[in-house]
Formats: structure tokens, C-alpha cells, sequence
């Protein structure tokens, strides 16, 4: 479910639509408009915005009711996350499936998640004004490493109770590799957000050069978080050091299972390298197809980028697994 909702909020930002709903309605916002006076009510608040006035102001109501219905679609699934972790927790409470050890990484989740609820509203406010035409980029990457990171410890989680202590490997090197991995996945999945927010693929839809050049003729004399074509060198910097150093990690898991008989490693190891080249390529595809961007329809490069949003995921979910059966011992 929340590998669904990160899709949603990708699908909310490439349909342009995250701040359509201009209010925060933590209960009575489940409901969407039920009647022509509301839907136009909802209308009027979004035509205050800049977006509205400077980007989409030649929408019908019947345009607006689109890009509502993924941002409210994307508030529901977050509140069926929550309806969905607090049944299941009382069901399993009533039924003593936990012992005392689980509950605090329970509440844990419960705070994070609420959270990241709140992160999403104060990315939203900002753009919720006259001068901005979308929400600000870098709440934009808080909100989705915040996903993340919801994401990895519910992983981490599970993980202490599917795969017995016996299993995992002790590696300490490997182990800190992997963890150097994460953290720098991580500030790759960083920049990838400041790419979507900042729209800065349609600014340099070339391969292998950014419009011609190996390295921005003005890399040091412009911003590295605000500027579209720095933002877009760092980001495909990073994808090829990731590719390298995921490359080399593979090789040691290699000789690493080769020691251990019956070694989960032989079953977890393959994973990242296979999902960092598909990866790579993905991204080298979405930035290809940034010129066929429609405004207001959903083509071949919001395809793209889903696909490249969700594999993403699953390479850091990848990392994650390793991680957790390569010990720090």
C-alpha cells in the first residue's frame, strides 16, 4: 500500500495536480464533492492559485474534476493506510499475535505515518499562492524520502520476523558497503525529486550529453538544488556511480556466498544490479521522451517516469534486504 500511494503522488505530480484541493480536511476530505454547488466551491478555492491563474486558467469545470480526482484518489489511499494499519493492529492485539517487543516499532510506524501526512500538507501549502505554478521541489523530495523511509523501516520489520538470526551473514565490510549504498541511493532519490519538481528533464532531453555538453559549462556558478541543469549532472552522475559501485558490491556478494553453504545472499545478492541497469536505462528513456510531454494528458513519458519512480523503490527496497542479511558482525 504505500509502494501504491508513492505511485499516486507520482501520478498526482505529472498530472499537475497536487494542489487542486486548496483545503486539509483530515476526516470530512475523504469525501470528495457531492453536488454542483460543491464541485464549484472547490473550483473557485483553486482559482486563487497561481497555477490557475497563470498555467491552466482556460480550465472548464470538467478539466478541474480530473487532476481533483488524483489528488483526492491520493489523500484516500493515505487514509485507507491508516484505517488498514490501525484494524489490523487492534485485531492482532485482541488476538495476542504480538509480544512486547513489537509494539513500540508499531507505534513507531503509526507517528511516521501520521508524519508523513503532514509533510504532504505543508508541501502542498507551497504552492498554494499567486506566484508558484507547483509545490516547491524541495518539500517535494522531503515527502518522498519521508515515503521512504516509512517504507524501509515497515520493511526492516518484517524482516526481523521472517528471516531467523541464523540466517543472516556476518560481513562487517560488506555490510558497511552496503549501508554507503543506501545513503548515497538515497541522495540520488533526493535529486531524482528535485528533477521531477523542478521539471528539469524537458531541460536537457539529450543522451549521453546534456545538451551537447559532458559537464554544465556553468556548473559552479549556478545553485546545486535550484538550478535545472545542475540539478540534471548530479542526478545522472550519481546514476552512473551507483551503477559502478552496485556492480563491484555484486561481485563481493559473490565470493561471499561462494563461503556459506546454504546462503540467502545466492537468492538477494542479484537484485540490486539487475534493478540499477533497468533503472539506468529507464531514466535514460524518461529524459528521451521529455519532448513529447502533453500538458494535462497522461503519454509515454508519464509512463516512463512511473515505471522509473517504482523501480526506484524496489532497488532501495533491494538494499534494504541486503543489508539485513549481511550483519554488522
Amino acid at each position: 500500500m504505500i509502494i501504491i500511494q508513492t505511485l499516486l503522488g507520482g501520478i498526482t505530480r505529472l498530472t499537475g495536480s497536487g494542489i487542486s484541493i486548496t483545503e486539509w480536511k483530515p476526516i470530512m476530505g475523504a469525501l470528495p464533492p457531492l453536488n454542483e454547488q460543491e464541485w464549484n466551491t472547490a473550483f473557485e478555492g483553486y482559482k486563487h492559485t497561481g497555477q490557475f491563474k497563470y498555467l491552466n486558467s482556460d480550465f472548464t469545470l470538467h478539466d478541474f474534476k480530473f487532476i481533483f480526482f488524483w489528488e483526492w484518489f491520493h489523500r484516500l489511499w493515505a487514509r485507507l493506510l491508516g484505517v488498514v494499519f490501525i484494524i489490523g493492529f487492534i485485531w492482532f492485539l485482541a488476538k495476542k499475535y504480538f509480544d512486547r517487543k513489537m509494539i513500540q516499532p508499531f507505534i513507531i510506524l503509526f507517528l511516521l505515518g501520521a508524519l508523513q501526512g503532514l509533510i504532504g500538507w505543508v508541501m502542498v501549502v507551497s504552492g498554494l499562492n499567486d506566484t508558484h505554478l507547483y509545490v516547491d521541489h524541495i518539500r517535494l523530495a522531503i515527502h518522498f524520502i519521508a515515503a521512504m523511509l516509512l517504507a524501509c523501516y515497515t520493511l526492516w520489520f518484517a524482516l526481523q520476523l521472517l528471516i531467523p538470526e541464523e540466517k543472516r551473514i556476518p560481513a562487517k565490510r560488506l555490510h558497511n558497503f552496503t549501508l554507503a549504498l543506501i545513503v548515497l541511493l538515497l541522495t540520488q532519490l533526493v535529486y531524482g525529486a528535485f528533477m521531477a519538481g523542478l521539471k528539469a528533464a524537458m531541460s536537457a532531453p539529450t543522451w549521453p550529453t546534456i545538451n551537447g555538453e559532458w559537464v554544465p559549462g556553468a556548473l559552479f556558478s549556478n545553485s546545486f538544488i535550484n538550478n535545472n541543469i545542475n540539478v540534471h549532472f548530479i542526478h545522472r552522475s550519481l546514476a552512473s556511480i551507483l551503477f559502478v559501485l552496485v556492480a563491484a558490491w555484486f561481485i563481493m556478494t559473490i565470493k561471499l556466498s561462494k563461503t556459506q553453504p546454504i546462503s540467502l545472499l545466492k537468492q538477494t545478492g542479484l537484485w540490486p544490479l539487475v534493478l540499477v541497469s533497468l533503472q539506468v536505462l529507464l531514466g535514460i528513456l524518461t529524459v528521451l521522451n521529455a519532448p513529447t510531454i502533453v500538458v494535462g494528458k497522461f503519454g509515454q513519458y508519464q509512463v516512463l517516469a512511473e515505471l522509473h519512480q517504482l523501480v526506484a523503490m524496489f532497488l532501495l527496497i533491494s538494499l534494504f534486504v541486503n543489508l539485513y542479511v549481511i550483519k554488522n558482525s
